[in-house]
């Protein structure tokens, strides 16, 4: 009797059993390289869009950061900003600028009428805590929302090969009074930040990342130069960690592994009971072939035994899908890298137009559809008592009468213009191009505190405007203005608050035209 161990049944359960335990370890070679690829570049983007956003929150306000920049460069030691400050205190530090700024200077629009360094000292640290409060909560809200583990911008010394931290949401108190230590100056050699000093000399977006190890581990970090107006400012920062994405990659490895694992132990299952009814010279040959295969791996060997399986037994059978298997198996893998490279395809795609489904193309700020989606949300948000907005409907003035007059390029020119006064004005609010010459505001934050005074700016930058004798007729702009606020005691829906705004406009314009 033939001992279980010496049985051919245990001798081919052996060879399948190795057989399907190198096929699961490159199988899993295989899935952990490409899941390895495919979250590399999808974590490059993220980390390339986390820096784009921020790069473009802080190009919004242009001059106003180079004003905030300069300021903190030169007095961040004097500066006492609170460690402990929440996305709550950036409106009340904005009220508190806003406010002593009006008090001490009034009629007066800093950086217009006045600048900072005619501020009292006082106004002056209302005016840089305010702002560090605002870009820290910024880049603190974009680490959260894009699931990153740092975020910062950092500008040079006057020292070669030293940063200003000069936005972090590292928070460090300063030992000789508690209060955060700004403007943070760290040594950056060259050798360990190379393409960090390579995205601030070249003011271009380097390819790669810098390696760290930090008190967060091993880390990735994306740099980003910041330019407003030509002049570079400084570099922006992210970083990711190693182990996190380490781990999201072995997780998504094993979960398809795990597939394929039982797949092979099924097929592995079949074979072995075919086997136990095999003609042994048969099941040697068809051994043989599988033992080649298993070293090889060469799909050529599904053909082969194929081949050979001739007749209708069971060991015919058996090899027929054997090769069947090890073809599965190879188009399996195949369709899997094609599957994913379509999904990467099309999610870049869909991400493609849906920007540009909410993009006005003339003046590049959001268009109506952004509008509807906007006032979606602000719909689910009215049943909340404490909720807070208004609208402000803008209308450009005349346009048909310069498009008649100059062309419709001079009345286009009209309408960049005036955009670009309203998104400098109420730069914490989004804006909207609803019509041909029609913008709405969505007025939350501290330009809904601030109306009146943003209000007052807005005109008086259109007077301004209307009394250069210099610029052509054109960019001599006119526009009605109208504002309305949400009122939880007679307001149902969004709607009622716009047409609200919008008999406000049509009142100024009869009102600017001299009609009853």
């Amino acid at each position: 009797m033939v001992k279980k161990t010496e049985s051919l049944l245990f001798k081919f359960g052996i060879i399948f059993s190795i057989f399907t335990f190198v096929m699961l370890v490159l199988s899993g070679n295989t899935m952990y390289s490409s899941q390895t690829k495919s979250y590399m570049k999808e974590c490059e983007k993220t980390i390339q869009s986390v820096a784009s956003y921020l790069e473009d929150s802080i190009k919004i306000d242009g001059k106003d950061f180079l004003i905030y920049k300069n300021f903190m460069v030169e007095n961040f030691q004097k500066v006492k900003v609170p460690a402990d400050f929440t996305e709550a205190d950036v409106p009340k530090a904005a009220n508190a600028f806003y406010s002593a700024f009006a008090k001490e200077y009034p009629g007066k629009a800093l950086g217009v009428d006045i600048t900072l360094d005619e501020l009292s000292r006082d106004v002056q640290e209302l005016y840089a805590i305010y702002n560090y409060e605002y870009y820290t909560i910024l880049f603190e809200k974009a680490r959260e929302a894009f699931g990153v583990l740092y975020t910062y911008l950092c500008v040079p010394t006057e020292e070669p090969m030293h940063m200003y931290y000069l936005i972090d949401i590292e928070r460090i108190k300063r030992e000789s009074d508690g209060f955060l230590n700004t403007c943070n100056d760290v040594f950056k050699p060259l050798d360990k930040h190379r393409r960090m000093w390579e995205a601030w000399e070249t003011g271009r977006k380097p390819s790669g990342y810098d390696h760290y190890d930090n008190e967060y581990g091993r880390t990735y970090a994306y740099y980003t130069p910041l330019i407003i107006s030509g002049e570079k400012i400084g570099v922006i920062g992210v970083e990711v960690e190693v182990e996190k994405i380490i781990k999201t990659i072995l997780h998504n490895a094993h979960v398809e592994t795990g597939k394929i694992a039982l797949l092979l132990v099924l097929c592995v299952a079949a074979m072995l009971f075919f086997i136990y009814k095999c003609y042994i010279s048969k099941l040697e040959r068809l051994q043989k072939k599988v033992r080649d295969y298993a070293q090889n791996k060469d799909a050529a060997v599904a053909m082969e035994i194929e081949h050979e399986a001739k007749g209708n037994d069971e060991i015919s059978k058996l090899a027929e899908q054997v090769a069947s298997m090890i073809m599965e198996i190879e188009n399996y893998l195949k369709n899997l890298v094609n599957t994913t490279k379509a999904l990467q395809t099309s999610k870049a795609q869909a991400t493609m137009m849906s920007e540009l489904a909410t993009k006005d193309a003339l003046t590049g700020i959001r268009n109506k559809t952004a509008y509807d989606k906007e006032i979606s949300r602000l719909e689910w948000n009215l049943a909340d008592d404490d909720t807070e907005f208004g609208i402000a409907v803008i209308d450009l003035n005349d346009l048909k009468h310069i498009n008649d007059t100059f062309g419709y390029e001079q009345g286009n020119i009209a309408i960049k213009k005036l955009c670009y006064i309203v998104c400098h004005i109420f730069q914490h609010s989004p804006v909207f191009r609803i019509g041909s010459d029609e913008f709405a505001v969505i007025l939350e934050g501290s330009d809904y505190n601030n109306i009146g005074m943003l209000t007052t700016e807005f005109r008086r930058q259109l007077d301004e405007l209307a009394t250069k004798g210099d610029l052509p007729e054109w960019e001599c702009i006119s526009a009605a203005i109208g504002i309305a606020f949400y009122d939880t005691t007679t307001d149902s829906s969004v709607a009622n608050v716009f047409r609200r705004a919008d008999k406000a406009r049509k009142d100024n314009k009869k009102e600017m035209k001299g009609g009853n």
